[in-house]
């Protein structure tokens, strides 16, 4: 039985000679197995711990020898064992919680004088450097020949990178770091990411500039994510258009898209309420969803898109009369806020649905509807505004939705009277 811990070894007699201990551990292995007393020459169970100060470890006695276990925080990972000769505290933390439990039980039983074949034993040898080593929280590599083929990453890292090293697609190693961080893939050459990476609970930046990236899913924006994803670099790939459930990834500061294929961006993008750095320089976008309009950034880059210059008169009519009964009964059902979902009706009205837009009257349309582009100026929605084109501009197009002809018709009076004055 062995155990990878912190470990901090209290002499209970130091407050009486006005000594205190340091508080603070030692990265250690334990380990518990059997090892012959000089004294008595018979085989005893003895625990060791092995630090990188101590390789060779110290060893002791468990057999009726420890007084108390003091394991109210066991699930932080922490606990105390209490040996009654030499009087010390053996103060375990940062270790696995079940592995820690194992290893207590393990110990009761040979303090209690259990049978020593029903107890998994380990032998009491010296342990190698590593083993020992704090526990490693940053990995970078930069280089092929530096990439570990035969070795796992350190269980322990929080933030890794790997770039320059022509990686077709994401190591399933890395997918097994659950306190990751930050993972920088830049710099290769992933095609597909794997819906597991929406498995790494903690991740907070994730970096894939430069790589070869046709399509982000829907299952990622899906995962854990939505809860954790700060900042996300799809820069320099291939991505033509990015799914409706971009939008759920709701704890967005940071959004890099710059020097893709992008001819639109995610219709409902102004529910990214955290969003305050937004890059999309160098796409193929001619105009920006009306949602836009509902972003509060500090900075916005949209240089070197294909914007089209917006004209009021120059519209696409998806409208029909009489409407549908299935457009008016989910008009009712958007604008009256009723609460649906695939167990109540169909799951394609209620994509329909989710991608429901607002007339300038505040009634919503789903599928039948006039569209045009209006300008904006994109001031109203961040602080800095990196100049649209080379002609100093920071005006862009932004799609405006009708659901009627007369909001259509009011809308063109209202845009000849502004032209007249």
């Amino acid at each position: 039985m062995k155990l990878q811990c912190d470990v901090e070894v209290v002499n209970r007699m130091l407050p009486t000679f006005g000594m205190r201990s340091r508080g603070k551990g030692t990265r250690a292995v334990l380990s518990i197995g059997k090892h012959l007393d000089k004294t008595s020459q018979r085989c005893n169970i003895y625990m060791m711990i092995c630090t990188a100060k101590d390789r060779t470890g110290s060893k002791y006695k468990l057999k009726d020898n420890i007084e108390k276990f003091f394991t109210w925080f066991v699930e932080e990972g922490k606990a105390t064992v209490r040996i009654k000769e030499p009087a010390v505290d053996i103060c375990l933390s940062k270790a696995d919680a079940n592995s820690l439990k194992n290893f207590l039980s393990a110990a009761r039983l040979a303090d209690r004088g259990c049978d020593a074949n029903s107890l998994p034993l380990s032998t009491l040898t010296p342990v190698r450097a590593r083993d020992v080593e704090q526990p490693k929280k940053k990995l970078t590599i930069v280089s092929k020949k530096d990439y570990p083929l035969t070795s796992c990453f350190p269980y322990s890292l929080e933030q890794l990178q790997v770039s320059y090293c022509k990686l077709s697609r994401v190591d399933m190693r890395m997918l097994s770091l659950k306190a990751l961080r930050k993972l920088d893939l830049s710099n290769n050459h992933i095609k597909k990411l794997p819906a597991t990476i929406g498995d790494l609970g903690c991740l907070s930046e994730l970096i894939l500039h430069n790589n070869h990236l046709e399509a982000f899913s829907e299952a990622l924006c899906l995962s854990t994510l939505q809860r954790t994803l700060q900042l996300l670099d799809l820069s320099q790939n291939r991505l033509q258009s990015l799914p409706a459930q971009f939008c759920q990834l709701k704890e967005l500061v940071n959004l890099k898209l710059d020097d893709n294929e992008l001819v639109c961006l995610p219709f409902h993008v102004g529910r990214l309420s955290k969003l305050r750095f937004l890059s999309a320089a160098h796409n193929q976008l001619a105009v920006l969803p009306s949602d836009f309009r509902k972003l509060s950034l500090e900075n916005l880059d949209l240089f070197g898109n294909p914007f089209v210059q917006p004209n009021p008169l120059d519209h696409t009519m998806k409208i029909t009369f009489p409407l549908p009964l299935q457009e008016l009964a989910s008009r009712a059902v958007a604008n009256l806020r009723l609460p649906y979902g695939p167990h109540l009706i169909p799951a394609h009205l209620c994509r329909d649905l989710e991608i429901s837009k607002t007339c300038d009257c505040g009634r919503v349309c789903i599928n039948f509807y006039i569209k045009t582009a209006v300008s904006m100026n994109l001031h109203q929605v961040s602080h800095t505004v990196v100049l649209v084109d080379d002609m100093g501009g920071t005006d862009a197009p932004v799609q405006q939705h009708f659901c009627s002809l007369s909001c259509y018709s009011e809308f063109l009076d209202n845009s000849l009277q502004r032209g007249i004055r």
